[in-house]
């Protein structure tokens, strides 16, 4: 039998204190003691001021993994919820190992009785599809009730003592082709670390004062199938666009290039995000008569940079879609770009923060670039 499904609650979880512009690259570490030359410019146009980073600024060292980031999150739901988990589902771009899953690694720091869990792998786009399997197992009438997870550690691949072996070693390539020294530094000044974890269940909150919010819909959509990889991690990208794996590297290799660092093709980002993960599913979505502009309340985009802020409004408008930037709701500024936390993160925010009124309805968006995938989601408030 088909079920109502309530967003109860919402956590975040962000580690240590925040840390502003100008002491950002002293707690990663420069790359070969040399500060980078594109810092300040990338961080003129993502207009982040402040983040945090899972680093103990004291020893530098990493001060949570990422399973501790989203326990955290999920701790800071009431004690009633913890003992009553039917399912755990945790999304993450980058979990501690690659196996165990990373809900199996929450679910062991928590502590937890026994119950369903399920890890979603991805980019951005993790968390949410982990909210949409509580969702539609609610939904469907499986189970009562669950927590979602979004968590991200990326400082971890962000210290700059990472980069010192390929620089060595690859001194003259990179002065002669700096754009694939660009399209690993341009993410370290992107990216940042934090967790999120919302409570769901077949009935809304009835304690007077509170409010839930209704999960009318959410939909994703890749375009995978139309265009190459844009954002990637463990693999080089070969001239035709095709990904070469890490497992086809020698284990010094790994070092020598730095295999691992996360790394994003920033003209294809700049040429097709706005078109495939804005304008072509909005159309869509209007199309199908499920989404209608003029009963949105609430918009919660989840940008990467403020570079983009006008650029998806006027993908939104070309779409049909047009709902003022004085109806947006963005932390990003304040909280950074956390991933596949930074829904969770911005929900958060605008749930505690008293100015959301019964009967109003927030739209989500939730765009990944790894290769072109998008996901929206409304929310009516109850």
């Amino acid at each position: 039998m088909s079920q109502n499904v309530y967003i109860n609650d919402i956590s975040a979880f962000m580690p240590n204190e925040p840390v502003d512009n100008d002491s950002m690259e002293s707690l990663l570490s420069p790359v070969a003691a040399r500060p980078s030359r594109v810092r300040k410019l990338i961080l003129r146009s993502n207009k982040i001021v402040s983040r945090y980073y899972a680093i103990d600024p004291e020893t530098g060292r990493a001060s949570h993994s990422n399973s501790q980031l989203a326990a955290e999150a999920v701790r800071l739901l009431s004690a009633r919820i913890r003992e009553d988990i039917e399912i755990l589902a945790c999304g993450t771009t980058l979990p501690d190992q690659l196996m165990p899953n990373h809900a199996s690694m929450v679910h062991g720091e928590l502590g937890l009785p026994p119950c369903e869990v399920i890890a979603t792998s991805g980019i951005c786009l993790s968390g949410v599809m982990a909210l949409k399997y509580v969702y539609m197992a609610i939904l469907s009438g499986l189970n009562r009730n669950g927590v979602a997870t979004g968590s991200e550690n990326v400082s971890s691949l962000m210290r700059g003592q990472l980069f010192d072996e390929e620089l060595a070693g690859r001194t003259e390539e990179l002065k002669k082709h700096p754009e694939i020294a660009f399209e690993k530094d341009f993410l370290r000044w992107m990216l940042s670390d934090g967790a999120g974890a919302v409570w769901m269940s077949n009935s809304p909150n009835r304690k007077s004062g509170t409010i839930s919010l209704h999960i009318d819909w959410i939909r994703q959509l890749s375009y995978a199938g139309e265009l190459e990889t844009c954002m990637y991690a463990g693999a080089v990208k070969r001239e035709d666009g095709s990904l070469r794996g890490w497992r086809e590297y020698l284990p010094q290799q790994w070092l020598e290039e730095s295999i691992f660092s996360i790394k994003q093709d920033v003209k294809l980002l700049n040429d097709k995000i706005i078109e495939y993960t804005v304008t072509r599913p909005l159309r869509e979505l209007l199309t199908s008569g499920v989404l209608q502009p003029e009963k949105i309340d609430w918009f919660l985009p989840h940008y990467s940079s403020g570079f983009f802020r006008d650029k998806v409004l006027s993908g939104m408008q070309r779409a049909g879609c047009d709902i003022p930037q004085t109806q947006w709701f963005s932390n990003l500024a304040t909280k950074g770009n956390t991933g596949s936390a930074s829904i969770y993160i911005i929900l958060e925010e605008l749930f505690h923060s008293g100015r959301l009124k019964k009967g109003e309805r927030l739209l989500c968006y939730i765009p990944e670039s790894g290769r072109f995938s998008t996901a929206f989601m409304q929310l009516t408030v109850v």
